[in-house]
């Protein structure tokens, strides 16, 4: 039976799915795809599993909705553990599917793209249709040539912000149902074990489940439900309740939502309850997320290198030392420490926390920001390449930011925006018998505040990975030498 394949890759939805409408619409029956592509699953050049467990498992449970919701539209989803090129192979192959077109997102990134460029020169035969669905606005609605993109991001919020109504399309329909049905074997979903990954230290009952209706489900809890939409200013730099920010990143990130479901769900949310400055600041973050996009779009591959976007020649450091404490949360700074160590055991950690963990290996410990940028691309829920190394580069001071100067002083970050310390004494227990009002100034303590508190310094909790001051000192001076 002839066919039109549809390939997910990050776009894990039914709705506002152009590729899916469009198959719909060739007349065809209609299959979906999507591979557990192995070269996922290895490791990163820095030795960290390319996609860690908790990223694994969100992942596993958007495709089974996936499978569902294709269900309800009379089609079938077929999963396969190999290379994208070598299944449709396969498939085109066994005799059951007679594939004509190839219908999928087109995904921003060196490897995402090459394995686009396998598949096609593999299958000169097929014909091949590629749609941009990942961002707000579209490509071709961008107001502005893409080599004019803002170097800043304040400049870019405003021309958007202007220009909104015009450049934000309206939601696509969902396909029709289909009626024909294709005989093919649709396939198990692989386990975490299969994946090569251990689930032994996951949680049982994680903070994010997968899938696109938990997605909305979660948007309608955010917006509607509780309305903390409209307290989004006050509560985003919360660290401890699941409500003080919106937590809908891992859905973007993996197309459960699709962005436009989102803007219009605020755009909605304005006209018909609230519209105020913490609705305008949440739509400021969502518009941060499409600034990476297109700064990727436009420097390419220059995101990824250790210079950044204007190829800085700042000395980095591979000190494997330095990045095992940092990732497992050892450095001795207990802001760094929690963060880091929430990340580990859940998979999320706050923007707050990003930027002051990002800024500390970078700038304080002088590591190779890549390091970072690698392991959070392994450990976060919400991974989303243009966002996490765009960020990256923000944070690294090799990349859109005006104050490369600038270093989150982690103590005073941990007092202000904890200053009970609960954040702390949550995710590191060994520091629970510190009084609030100290806890961020451990790393100071003298002989005599650790014997009052009991607790001992390179026993209970690390000695500081560095000394504070002579960091800053020293990473400034390492970006003035740059410059001269």
């Amino acid at each position: 039976m002839e066919c039109s394949l549809v390939w997910f890759r990050k776009d894990l939805r039914v709705h506002d799915h152009e590729p899916l409408l469009r198959a719909s619409a060739s007349g065809r029956p209609v299959a979906g795809l999507y591979c557990f592509d192995p070269r996922d699953y290895g490791v990163t050049s820095f030795g960290f599993p390319k996609t860690g467990a908790h990223r694994a498992r969100f992942l596993i449970e958007s495709v089974k909705e996936l499978r569902d919701n294709l269900h309800k539209l009379g089609m079938k989803l077929i999963v396969r553990m190999g290379r994208p090129e070598q299944v449709i192979e396969e498939l085109a192959a066994s005799g059951n599917l007679d594939i004509q077109e190839v219908y999928y997102h087109d995904e921003l990134g060196s490897e995402e793209e090459e394995t686009v460029k396998l598949v096609k020169s593999q299958h000169p035969g097929l014909a091949f249709h590629g749609f941009d669905g990942h961002s707000l606005v579209h490509p071709e609605d961008l107001p502005f040539p893409l080599e004019d993109l803002p170097k800043l991001y304040t400049p870019f919020q405003k021309i958007i912000l202007r220009s909104q109504e015009q450049c934000v399309r309206p939601l696509l329909p969902l396909p029709k149902r289909q009626e024909a049905v294709i005989a093919a074997e649709e396939g198990d979903i692989p386990n975490l074990d299969q994946l090569g990954l251990d689930s032994s230290m996951l949680p049982s009952d994680p903070v994010f489940r997968g899938g696109s209706s938990e997605g909305r489900k979660r948007l309608k809890h955010y917006f509607y439900d509780h309305q903390h939409v409209s307290r989004y200013g006050e509560t985003r730099n919360g660290l401890l309740e699941y409500d003080d920010s919106s937590k809908l990143s891992p859905y973007l990130a993996l197309g459960c939502l699709s962005p436009r479901v989102v803007y219009w769900g605020l755009k909605d949310y304005e006209q018909s309850i609230a519209m105020n400055e913490s609705t305008q600041g949440f739509m400021a973050e969502l518009l941060w997320r499409e600034y990476f996009i297109y700064v990727h779009r436009k420097y390419g591959d220059r995101i990824f290198f250790a210079g950044g976007l204007d190829d800085k020649k700042l000395p980095l450091s591979r000190d494997e030392k330095r990045i095992r404490a940092w990732c497992s949360g050892e450095t001795g700074y207990p802001f760094v420490d929690a963060n880091m160590r929430e990340l580990q055991q859940s998979g999320w950690m706050s923007n707050r926390g990003r930027q002051n963990t990002a800024s500390f290996l970078a700038k304080n410990l002088g590591v190779d920001w890549r390091a970072g940028a690698e392991w959070f691309e392994s450990s976060l829920l919400d991974y989303d390449v243009s966002v996490n190394y765009g960020n990256w580069c923000y944070n690294s001071a090799v990349g859109n930011d005006t104050r490369p100067y600038r270093i989150f002083n982690v103590t005073k970050q941990g007092n202000d925006y904890d200053p009970q310390g609960a954040y702390a004494r949550k995710w590191l227990p060994e520091l629970q018998a510190i009084p609030s009002e100290r806890i961020y100034e451990v790393p100071e303590f003298t002989l005599f505040d650790q014997l009052e508190y009991g607790v001992t310094l390179g026993e209970d909790y690390p000695h500081p990975i560095v000394e504070w001051m002579a960091s800053v000192t020293a990473f400034r001076a390492r970006l003035k030498a740059e410059k001269e």
